[in-house]
């Protein structure tokens, strides 16, 4: 058996921590750089915190769209060639975070489209980027990836460059958080741990990670959700969105393949979309393998569970949270469903599903989360 554990990016984690942005950037050497966010944050809060430590030569990128399509990547690079600017600041969910730490690729190559990715490119040298979630879910921030919508099909960009100079985790960008979203972004986290744990590959650090990622969501989700402003909870949920981020170098499952098509054919917000087929995926998973969901169960607190009473208690968590109904109350149609299994089969996630699927398993599944 072997693995590769790798992690050189500088986490700064704390309540109100934003305020030392400026030094920070100073550190990196920033003196022009991009803010690129959506056009939801503007106006709110967390945004205000920003533009209180913000510099006279930054800029803003805020065309960001749920589920960013490529369209979105090459505007944000033409803004940053417009404004001249030397680095990147993303801000924001993960889609934010998604769109400036790619734009960096485009910026080193513009001879080079950004999909399909060159991995085998040198992409040494990307401009400095400090990326700063406003949600706790996808752990964007932490991230070597980002996903980009081409073609009505959800892309990978990778490379281990892509990661960050810097991530700031400040709980206070999160109080103003909607509970609809904290649901969403925070079952992502949940589920990003689950799957990166139950993968087969073998990495003992991973599983580590993703163990006490879900010990601090079973603690802190649902406090999160029912009360915005628990700021250890919204804290603990920060940390876990980023463990979660770190585990999933691992891999993930078939949750995840999904998922995406769900964003890419019906526009459901990813973490939506991945609580509503966890169940049915976890069900699928534990008849195969019994035992799977045991250390999961204990992880979120659990007395010595088997797989029915882990998944049951998911069950209850997402549903406690917002996140219950099935696929048609989100204006999925039964039509839909050979097309989303097709593309859910050509994704790569659940190539490390802790048992192998077919397409018809895919398309299954679809049927039993409706």
């Amino acid at each position: 058996m072997t693995s590769t554990f790798s992690f050189p990016t500088k986490i700064k984690f704390g309540a109100g921590i934003l305020k030392d942005l400026p030094k920070d950037l100073d550190a990196l050497g920033m003196k022009r750089p991009l803010v690129v966010t959506d056009a939801g944050l503007l106006g709110t809060e967390a945004f205000k915190s920003l533009e209180r430590v913000s510099g006279k030569n930054w800029s803003v990128f805020s065309g960001v769209h749920p589920n960013p399509t490529i369209e979105d990547v090459e505007a944000a690079t033409a803004a940053y060639k417009e404004n001249k600017c030397d680095s990147v600041i993303a801000f924001g969910g993960g889609s934010a975070l998604d769109v400036g730490k790619a734009i960096r690729i485009c910026i080193k190559r513009p001879d080079k489209p950004l999909l399909p990715f060159d991995s085998d490119a040198d992409w040494s040298g990307l401009a400095p980027c400090v990326t700063i979630p406003t949600t706790a879910g996808t752990g964007s921030e932490t991230g070597r990836s980002s996903v980009i919508i081409k073609d009505g099909r959800k892309c990978v960009v990778f490379h281990p460059s892509l990661l960050a100079s810097l991530v700031i985790l400040d709980p206070e960008l999160t109080l103003g958080l909607p509970a609809k979203l904290t649901a969403a972004t925070g079952a992502d986290a949940l589920i990003h741990c689950i799957e990166s744990f139950t993968s087969p590959v073998f990495h003992p650090m991973c599983d580590g990670i993703a163990l006490e990622g879900l010990h601090l969501i079973g603690q802190s989700l649902a406090r999160a959700v029912h009360n915005g402003t628990d700021i250890e909870a919204r804290g603990k949920m920060l940390v876990a969105a980023m463990m979660g981020a770190v585990a999933f170098q691992k891999d993930l499952g078939a949750i995840h393949s999904l998922a995406h098509p769900l964003s890419t054919f019906c526009g459901l917000h990813h973490g939506t979309a991945n609580a509503l087929c966890t169940p049915v995926v976890m069900r699928f998973n534990a008849q195969r393998v019994p035992g799977l969901y045991r250390r999961v169960g204990i992880a979120l607190g659990l007395r010595d569970p088997d797989d029915k009473a882990t998944i049951q208690h998911i069950s209850d968590l997402l549903s406690d949270i917002g996140l219950a109904p099935g696929l048609r109350a989100y204006g999925v149609k039964e039509s839909q469903l050979d097309a989303m299994s097709a593309q859910a089969f050509e994704d790569i996630c659940h190539r490390t599903n802790p048992v192998p699927v077919t397409r018809e398993d895919l398309r299954h599944l679809y049927q039993l989360a409706m």
